[in-house]
């Protein structure tokens, strides 16, 4: 039975790590809640319906090329700044001792400020420092339907499953009014897409592939590893990001629609009614998807933090709180970046804002039967 374990999570890690993917994260380049987080409980209870509301916040305003941060953008003021504050809504039920299924509605509210969209960042011609302007996104999300399978319960381990969908029910044409000067220099709104970073969804269907796993030393200490990919098949959304924008490469001025994933590694410590956890944290958006072409506009990077989180039950209540601390943050080469290397012989590569750190706070209560 214990090579049986050992060979499921080999199998697991090879499905979605062994593609050699590159990737993307918190920011710009922006894993909007499709986190894979356990609260921990080790109890199954049958025939029982469990609600929760998770609120997570986070603010990205450092720029990266690779691994390399632009801090000349801070001390310029002209990085580009998103404060992402969401609720995702979960329900779900257990059916028996292997079965669960579940459903996540997330409301999304996200502001954008900058300078570059609107008037411009200041250049060697034109110095004049110009006004920080806002556009914003609200409304629900892309929902996620999955089942899980409870594929090993034993004293020293356990392994959950999951496969689930991902409903492309966010608005992927999100729009809002631009500030920009016409010709005599007069202040004008334009009323065009959002960035994709805060675009409330990506009109694509994706395919979700979870897993949850623990080895428990003894009844107060245990190692946990968590997993999520989100395969997105389509290959763009049909949505332009600029009106104007001719490259020459195929697709180049669409929105592309991501893969996600995220991956958790670290230890439990339980006392009384707490639980204490810290551990590893890799997330981020591959250059290319796993399933399909991954033509048009996307952020590709990753992101790896340090994860610390407590957990406190009591009753039919459970309140959780965990901040993912960025460690290394890098954002990579996108199909495009690469097209343009192949064209001009010279290294080409984008930019992208990520964030210090995230909060995430949950609330759940579990209802039986």
């Amino acid at each position: 039975m214990k090579s049986r374990f050992y060979y499921t999570i080999i199998l697991m890690f090879a499905l979605v790590i062994g593609s050699h993917l590159d990737t993307k994260a918190q920011g710009c380049v922006a894993v909007r809640n499709m986190s894979s987080w356990s609260l921990g409980s080790d109890s199954v209870q049958t025939k029982a319906w469990q609600f929760s509301l998770n609120y997570r916040y986070f603010r990205s305003y450092k720029h990266f090329r690779a691994s390399h941060e632009e801090t000349h953008r801070v001390e310029q003021g002209t990085e580009v700044i998103n404060n992402d504050n969401s609720l995702l809504f979960g329900i779900s039920y257990i059916l028996n001792k292997r079965w669960s299924v579940s459903a996540i509605l997330p409301y999304l509210d996200i502001d954008r400020s900058s300078l570059y969209e609107h008037y411009g960042n200041p250049t060697a011609s034109n110095p004049t420092i110009n006004p920080r302007f806002h556009t914003q996104a609200r409304g629900l999300g892309d929902v996620r339907i999955s089942g899980y399978y409870n594929a090993l319960q034993k004293e020293k381990i356990s392994l959950s499953v999951g496969l689930g969908v991902k409903l492309p029910t966010g608005n992927y044409e999100t729009k809002d009014h631009f500030h920009k000067k016409n010709s005599e220099g007069q202040d004008t709104l334009v009323y065009r897409v959002v960035d994709q970073s805060i675009q409330l969804g990506d009109g694509g269907l994706g395919i979700i592939l979870e897993f949850d796993a623990a080895y428990h030393i003894n009844h107060r200490f245990s190692i946990y590893g968590t997993g999520l990919y989100m395969s997105n098949p389509r290959n763009t959304n049909g949505i332009k990001r600029s009106d104007n924008l001719t490259e020459g490469i195929p697709n180049s001025n669409e929105f592309s629609v991501v893969d996600q994933y995220v991956f958790r590694l670290g230890a439990r410590y339980t006392v009384d009614r707490f639980q204490f956890a810290l551990g590893g944290r890799y997330e981020g958006i591959p250059s290319e998807d796993l399933i399909g072409k991954s033509e048009g506009w996307r952020r590709p990077g990753y992101i790896m933090s340090l994860e610390p989180s407590i957990v406190y039950s009591t009753g039919k209540h459970t309140l959780a709180v965990n901040v993912p601390i960025a460690l290394y943050r890098n954002r990579v080469q996108n199909t495009i970046d690469k097209e343009r290397t192949k064209i001009s012989g010279a290294y080409q590569i984008g930019d992208a804002a990520f964030a210090d750190w995230l909060l995430s706070i949950t609330y759940a209560y579990r209802l039986a039967r």
